[in-house]
């Protein structure tokens, strides 16, 4: 069984460093310093943060009003950590992004233990705190999404899967996988590339086929697939919803074959890791490719590159988000730190360092100013995250128009998944309930799932689109259509959203 152990007389000046003794606690704790610290500031930062949640942010609020193993779109785990948060510090924006921050420092401080082992505790360090300032985790530490307990739980698992290698008799190390790959399936179900990761590292370098071919990696398995049971048990009740939504996200029907999507995708990555960072990681790639690589590259190598791979594919035959592969820059954080502390690339690595700072504080004072100011384009970066409260305010005030003019309304239909969340989390003090409209289809997102329109629902219905109409799908079920005006509301420096309401009543079953 080959040991993870450095090769060559120059690793050796690098990689002398074990996983114990003083020395390397200190290491831990100088990072375990940096990270309170950017967590602190970012905390702060989001309470000057002047962006509304995002839909998909009040979406994640919604689910944890109401607790549940799955929920339409996303495994569970984030409605439960939203749910913690906000009993500690109530439902203000900042209280739900409050867990961002905080998951990425314990990310960052997974890295130093996965580097440690790999390459010692100097490499540790500075892996954590690149990591700290990748710009991605900058922008991510701003809002509330599933790939920030995602990537804590894939640190984790690469820590676990590491000394899974380096201590081949210890069982530790796959019981904390097991709990890792559990949780980060909960989180996302983009936790699955682990496995196929590992695999594709065992048979990239075949004397370390044992690490996935031993009880222990079953074991880890095992424990995995036990944590996500209940949600798969969830799916199993609800027509497996989340399944259903993965697939229909892909968007494999139509037409398949966009190679501008598959660069624009690519070209994203330079975003996502820093120019420089994922410049390296093309570089060490290609060194790969010509050279081969020391055990300890290889196994990152196996953790980074397949899942931009798979995800640059997936955008040329449909499409992809610039996250998609988001885990990748786990293992690549560690590989492209330690290489250039092994080839004494300090130029380049400072540059990226103050790159990835600047931008840091850039993005927090762009927050705090949000709607204030756009791009020399024209454009304003934050238009989709501006104006929900002020919509959910237009929307407030038609409801008590109504009932001052004696009819009280029965409930608030909004047009769409976007409208819907942000009337449920801008609107959770009123009375009102809120609905959607599903008709007699099966249902396309979350709120169908659970807030469907019915027939004993109380009349008349306050309509609520940011169209001009409403659908013909609709208004043919109903007697009577009154138009009652629309609203202009401003989002942000350049955009402004329109607001349509509606009077619905006369209800006409099937």
């Amino acid at each position: 069984m080959a040991t993870m152990a450095g090769q060559g007389t120059r690793d050796a000046a690098f990689y002398t460093e074990n996983l114990g003794g003083t020395r390397v606690w200190r290491w831990f704790g100088a990072l375990l310093i940096v990270a309170v610290l950017l967590a602190g500031l970012r905390l702060i930062a989001l309470r000057f943060n002047a962006t509304d949640l995002f839909f998909d942010e009040a979406q994640y609020w919604f689910w944890s009003t109401d607790l549940a193993f799955g929920y339409y779109s996303k495994p569970p785990l984030i409605g439960w950590i939203i749910s913690l948060a906000t009993s500690f510090c109530g439902s203000d924006a900042q209280c739900i992004r409050a867990p961002s921050p905080i998951l990425h420092s314990l990310t960052a401080l997974g890295i130093f233990l996965a580097a440690n082992a790999l390459y010692g505790p100097r490499a540790g360090l500075l892996a954590g705190f690149v990591y700290l300032t990748l710009p991605a985790v900058s922008l991510s530490s701003g809002i509330i999404s599933t790939d920030v307990p995602l990537l804590t739980f894939w640190s984790l698992a690469l820590f676990a899967f590491v000394m899974l290698i380096r201590q081949p008799t210890a069982w530790w190390p796959p019981v904390l996988l097991g709990l890792a790959l559990g949780l980060g399936l909960n989180a996302k179900y983009a936790m699955a590339y682990f496995v196929l990761c590992a695999v594709l590292y065992a048979i990239a370098v075949p004397q370390q086929r044992w690490s996935v071919l031993s009880a222990r990696f079953g074991l880890a398995l095992a424990i995995g697939v036990v944590m996500i049971a209940p949600n798969l048990l969830w799916n199993l009740e609800n027509s497996f919803a989340t399944f259903s939504h993965t697939a229909d996200n892909a968007k494999w029907s139509g037409a398949l074959g966009n190679p501008a999507k598959a660069l624009e995708f690519f070209g994203a990555q330079f975003g996502v890791f820093g120019p420089i960072l994922f410049a390296g990681l093309l570089i060490i790639c290609w060194r790969a490719w010509r050279d081969g690589l020391r055990d300890a590259d290889a196994l990152l190598l196996s953790f980074a590159v397949p899942v931009i791979l798979i995800v640059t594919v997936q955008a040329f035959v449909s499409r992809a988000h610039a996250n998609w592969a988001a885990v990748s820059y786990v293992a690549a954080t560690i590989l492209v730190t330690a290489t250039m502390i092994r080839d004494l690339d300090w130029g380049w690595f400072r540059a990226s360092l103050g790159l990835h700072v600047a931008l840091f504080l850039g993005l927090g004072l762009a927050t705090t100013y949000a709607g204030s100011f756009q791009l020399p384009n024209g454009v304003d970066p934050f238009a989709r995250t501006l104006g929900w409260a002020d919509t959910a305010a237009v929307v407030r005030t038609a409801t008590k128009r109504e009932e001052d003019g004696g009819q009280p309304v029965g409930a608030i239909m909004a047009d769409g998944r976007a409208l819907s969340a942000e009337l449920l989390y801008y609107l959770r003090d009123g009375n009102t309930p809120i609905v959607t409209w599903r008709g007699n289809r099966p249902p396309k997102d979350h709120f169908q799932l659970v807030l469907p329109y019915a027939e004993s629902r109380a009349e008349p219905v306050l309509f609520v689109t940011l169209g001009a109409n409403v659908p013909p799908a609709i208004a043919e079920r109903f007697g009577t259509v009154t138009a009652l005006g629309r609203h202009t509301v401003r989002a942000g420096a350049t955009k402004r959203r329109d607001v349509s309401l509606f009077r619905l009543s006369g209800f006409k079953p099937l």
